[in-house]
């Protein structure tokens, strides 16, 4: 969240008191929509940690989500360097655009953004037992099977590469990537601290 002193900083005068602010996918990076706040916006999005606005149409504050109950979950606050933009990272809880899109803003021809709405499907199958679902039974087998699973696609993934099989080795790689993150939530990771890992190796 933001500090005292940051607070302090914004600049409400060269903003006429409505500061904008861009809502980005904590996961992703996806920019899912913006926005603008007034103090007592600002105030409110801190201390309830969902994002809340203020509608220059309505005339008052409002928390997005409040009829959908697709909310914004704060997790971290910054401004930018004249502090008179904020960026807020976000866990979406359902979609964001009220057209039913992830994001408000036109979806790219590719998107990293479907993988982590899989690893979500994958999560609650987890936590929520579906008797006709690969994935629940797949985590009602244990760690050993799951594991097992993921060598197995490991295994089928080289030897479609040695065949030089170039659509084997796409399916054998999407089957091998969607049960190792089957195996990462049961051990109560994901995907992005596996990305943060890899960010941090390639700035070694």
């Amino acid at each position: 969240m933001l500090t005292s002193q940051d607070l302090l900083n914004l600049n409400w005068i060269k903003t006429n008191s409505m500061i904008p602010v861009i809502i980005q996918n904590i996961f992703s990076n996806e920019v899912l929509m913006h926005g603008y706040m007034n103090e007592e916006a600002l105030l409110k999005t801190q201390k309830n940690g969902l994002v809340t606005f203020y509608s220059r149409t309505k005339k008052r504050l409002w928390t997005k989500g409040e009829k959908s109950g697709n909310y914004l979950k704060v997790i971290e606050i910054t401004a930018d360097c004249d502090y008179d933009t904020l960026l807020i990272l976000v866990k979406p809880i359902g979609k964001t655009c009220h057209f039913g899109n992830t994001s408000c803003f036109l979806p790219k021809k590719y998107n990293i953004d479907f993988l982590f709405d899989l690893e979500n499907i994958i999560k609650n199958r987890k936590s929520v037992y579906k008797h006709d679902s690969y994935t629940s039974e797949l985590y009602k087998s244990g760690t050993s099977r799951i594991a097992q699973k993921v060598g197995e696609e490991a295994i089928e993934t080289i030897l479609a590469a040695m065949k030089t099989n170039k659509n084997e080795l796409i399916n054998e790689s999407s089957d091998l990537i969607y049960h190792l993150i089957v195996l990462l939530h049961d051990q109560n990771l994901n995907l992005k601290i596996v990305l943060d890992n890899l960010k941090k190796r390639s700035q070694k």
